[in-house]
């Protein structure tokens, strides 16, 4: 649903990119010839993409690709023809973990899950949903849109270099979203509903990512607004499907959850640094651009931690000592990796930082979702 639920890069509760999660008025008829200036997913350029003339080189660099970072659409991927591995690249598997994990922490949130095999097929539907689906949705559809900045930054990447047409890039962003929110229709049949609660948060979930990545709106254009968009996607949002689906969603947790979505913030800065020569060409005020890089690791890192302490402080206000000491006692390792690897260098030991650091964040986060359901 990050979008639903951004995405969520890891709790790369995230993008893998930020500035490219990676929802439109997607919903009106495509049609088989795809001129440019008809399409509808297309929608119109911003004022910030005009007189960007940049063009792919035919082929990444042919040295050092790895087939495993290309299948989960990441740095350093190998070139590929074949489609379909392609198809999976542009949905960024590496960025689904993180929904998974939300879907999760709702259920255990709800108190309502059970260990049978209704529920676990439940569960895995929504996973399915939120990840799969409709990240991949996201995350193809903010490559698209991205594709003037990726001919800048990444110009290796699928759709810049010409690997997969137009056509079948718009195709599959219909067929992941329409796939997602037909997925939130049965869980919302099976789960007895009376509202369609999840389905409308799946469609929410898709709009949110459409304005966060096309024109006129395109809110990764701001650093605070589309960050905070792409933390709420990846963190609030599977959350709160997965305990509609077990429990009642109630505005407490949609409080808290929405608090925890600042440290997705936080963890979606980090994927902005390596982005600033792009961002600054196009007009994109990603804090790095906006407050420069020494500024913004401050910011990213500060975001993270001050925001789970925070919710440390309000278990510790609820009655839930061990839960806050447990918290507490996971942020004190993600400080140290941050000293160790971001602020020394947030381009070079992005991936080290995140490969070591978040794993205790998504911890806490269900620490929290178990507090929150006793």
């Amino acid at each position: 649903m990050a979008s639903v639920l951004n995405t969520v890069s890891s709790v790369r509760f995230s993008n893998p990119n930020p500035n490219r999660l990676r929802p439109h008025s997607v919903l009106a008829p495509v049609s088989v010839s795809f001129p440019r200036r008809r399409f509808t997913v297309r929608a119109a350029e911003t004022d910030t993409n005009e007189g960007v003339k940049s063009e792919a080189p035919d082929k990444a660099p042919a040295s050092g690709g790895s087939s495993f970072n290309q299948l989960l659409g990441i740095k350093g991927a190998s070139q590929e023809t074949n489609k379909w591995k392609i198809r999976l690249q542009l949905t960024k598997p590496v960025t689904w973990p993180p929904l998974v994990w939300g879907v999760i922490c709702g259920a255990a949130a709800s108190g309502n899950f059970h260990w049978t095999l209704e529920d676990i097929a439940k569960s895995i539907l929504c996973m399915a949903m939120s990840g799969p689906f409709l990240t991949g949705y996201t995350q193809t559809l903010n490559d698209w849109y991205d594709r003037d900045i990726d001919a800048i930054n990444e110009p290796y990447r699928p759709i810049p270099s010409g690997a997969i047409s137009e056509n079948e890039v718009i195709t599959q962003i219909w067929v992941l979203l329409l796939g997602g929110l037909v997925s939130a229709g049965i869980l919302d049949v099976w789960a007895g509903h009376d509202f369609p609660t999840i389905f409308y948060l799946a469609l929410g979930g898709s709009f949110v990512s459409y304005i966060y990545s096309a024109p006129p709106l395109k809110l990764k254009q701001n650093g605070w607004i589309g960050n905070f968009a792409l933390g709420a996607s990846y963190i609030g949002l599977p959350w709160w499907a997965g305990q509609a689906l077990f429990g009642t969603l109630t505005p407490d947790i949609v409080v808290l959850t929405l608090l925890y979505s600042i440290a997705g913030l936080g963890i979606a800065i980090v994927n902005d640094f390596k982005s600033v020569e792009g961002d600054r060409a196009l007009g994109l005020q990603s804090l790095p651009v906006a407050f420069g890089p020494e500024t913004a690791k401050w910011i990213c890192v500060g975001a993270i931690d001050i925001t789970q302490l925070s919710v440390a402080g309000y278990l510790l206000g609820a009655g839930k000592p061990y839960y806050a000491l447990a918290l507490v006692a996971l942020i004190a390792p993600q400080v140290f990796f941050q000293f160790k690897y971001f602020l020394k260098d947030p381009v070079k030991y992005d991936v080290k930082y995140q490969a070591s650091a978040q794993p205790f964040l998504v911890l806490g986060i269900l620490v929290t979702a178990l507090a929150t359901s006793h």
